[in-house]
Order: C-alpha cells, then sequence, then structure tokens
C-alpha cells in the first residue's frame, strides 16, 4: 500500500497546481479582454497619424525630415519589446528568435547593431546572449504610459539624429486573435514611403508655423505612437498566451491526474490481490 500511498499525494499535490492554473487562467482571460481594449483604443491614432505624415510630406517637396531620408546602412538599432513575466508559452522565445535571425544577417553584411531593450525578458536574454545594450527598461506596467518609453526612444532617435545610427527597427509581437501572436519586425525610422497610389492626390497645404516644425512634430509623435503601440499590443499578447498556456496545463494537470488514479487503483487492486492469496495460502498450510 505504500506505493498508492504516494500516488495519493502525488494527486493530491498535481490537483493542487491544477486549481492554481485554473485560477490564473482566468485571471489571465479578463487582463486580457482590458488589454484588447486599450489596444483597439490606440490603433486609429496609429495608423491615422502615419497617413497625415504621408499627406503633408508629399506636398511638402521643399524640406524632408532626417527620419526619411535613406543613406547608407552602417549600424542599425532594434526596440525589442519583451514581457517582464514568464508562463507565457513561446511568446519571447519566438520573438527572440526572429529578432536573432534578423541580427545575424545584418552581421553578415559586415553591419553593426545597438539594442533598445523593453521587458525583463529581453534583458535577461540579452544579458547572457551578448549585444551592445544601450538602453533598457523593465517592469512595464500592465498599462502602460507613453512616459515610460519616452527615455528609451529618445536615445536611439538622438543616435540616429546624430549620425551613429543609419535604420531603427521595431520587433513586437502583434496581437492577431486570441491563439495566434505573431513576432514582428518593421522599420520604424527611416520613415517608409507611403504606397503611391494611396497618395496619387496631392494637397496644397497652408502651413502654420512652416512645415519644417509640423513634420517635426508629427514624426516624432508618429514614431513615439508606434512603440506605444506595440508595448500595448504586447500585453495583450502576453495575456492571450499566458491564458493558452495556463488552459492547457490545467488540462495536462487533468490527464496526469487521470493516469495516476489508474495506477493507484492498480496498485490497490494488486495490494488487495496479494494480501488475498496470502491469506488463501495460509489457510491451505494449516
Amino acid at each position: 500500500m505504500a506505493k498508492a500511498k504516494e500516488l495519493r499525494k502525488q494527486i493530491g499535490s498535481i490537483r493542487n497546481t491544477q486549481k492554481i492554473t485554473s485560477a490564473m487562467e482566468m485571471v489571465a482571460a479578463s487582463k486580457m479582454r482590458k488589454a484588447q481594449e486599450r489596444m483597439a483604443r490606440g490603433r486609429p491614432y496609429s495608423n491615422h497619424i502615419r497617413e497625415v505624415i504621408g499627406h503633408v510630406a508629399n506636398a511638402s517637396s521643399e524640406y524632408q525630415h532626417k527620419f526619411m531620408q535613406e543613406r547608407e546602412v552602417k549600424r542599425v538599432g532594434f526596440i525589442v519589446v519583451t514581457t517582464d513575466r514568464g508562463l507565457c508559452g513561446g511568446l519571447n522565445v519566438n520573438l527572440l528568435k526572429t529578432v536573432i535571425t534578423d541580427l545575424r544577417k545584418w552581421s553578415e553584411r559586415g553591419v553593426e547593431y545597438d539594442l533598445c531593450l523593453i521587458g525583463n525578458k529581453g534583458v535577461q536574454f540579452f544579458r547572457s546572449y551578448g549585444g551592445h545594450v544601450i538602453a533598457a527598461s523593465r517592469h512595464i506596467s500592465e498599462t502602460p504610459g507613453i512616459n515610460e518609453l519616452i527615455g528609451n526612444i529618445k536615445v536611439l532617435l538622438d543616435a540616429f539624429d546624430a549620425g551613429k545610427i543609419d535604420k531603427i527597427f521595431l520587433a513586437n509581437n502583434v496581437f492577431v486573435n486570441t491563439m495566434t501572436q505573431k513576432p514582428t519586425i518593421r522599420q520604424l525610422v527611416p520613415l517608409d514611403a507611403a504606397d503611391d497610389e494611396y497618395l496619387k492626390h496631392r494637397w496644397d497645404y497652408i502651413y502654420e508655423p512652416d512645415s519644417k516644425q509640423l513634420i517635426e512634430g508629427l514624426l516624432t509623435r508618429f514614431i513615439e505612437s508606434q512603440v506605444y503601440q506595440a508595448v500595448v499590443e504586447n500585453v495583450a499578447c502576453e495575456q492571450a498566451a499566458k491564458m493558452i498556456a495556463m488552459k492547457s496545463a490545467t488540462e495536462n494537470a487533468g490527464d496526469l491526474i487521470d493516469e495516476l488514479s489508474l495506477m493507484m487503483n492498480n496498485a490497490r487492486q494488486a495490494a488487495i490481490t496479494q494480501e488475498l492469496a496470502e491469506i488463501v495460502g495460509g489457510a491451505a498450510a494449516v
């Protein structure tokens, strides 16, 4: 019966863990809904400011901002957005694999890179992997504010403005749906040219004070909004991935409990059978 007692103890322990993972699944589901709402509220602003920049840039032929000028690439910068905590499946692993693959491609071309890390998991990874980290933020709240991110953004933008970096990329998980979070890397600076078909009409703007200040302000706000939206989406991705991971853990715990229960019943049955055989054997001997 010793084996049955050990199995009963294991079943109790797993059942307690199952209760915890089930509760974490429900908490993640609740947080995901709130994160999705924040993400949905931010997308229209993020998309529309890109359109406005395209209109103004197309209309303003006398001025082209540095953030819109392509140049020879000698050094690139990456803003990498990860989570602060784990228990979210392969969310961070898939993103970091994508980033490393891209970094290796740049290295093979002789291009160096700087890293701006947002999220504790990215900081921990590159601390062991290596890489030139020039800015890092950890312990970003689940309701992030732009003030938490401006410092890191400014470090890379100043480096680009000074000619130390020639391209800036933003790497984060994009929320597709509850089951799918897609690791994505997109160019942030220089700003990719907008689709000519979309901007085939030209606008004759009257600027106040002038196009230079207007475009500079818009571009800065655009870059900040893109990074902020990436962080908000990453929070939604984290909660969705955590919900799925905890759901899977809960189901796996149930399967394991069933297997151990069967083993415990078999062990108990074997022990009873052995006792009966001993009794019968003893009676026959007498």
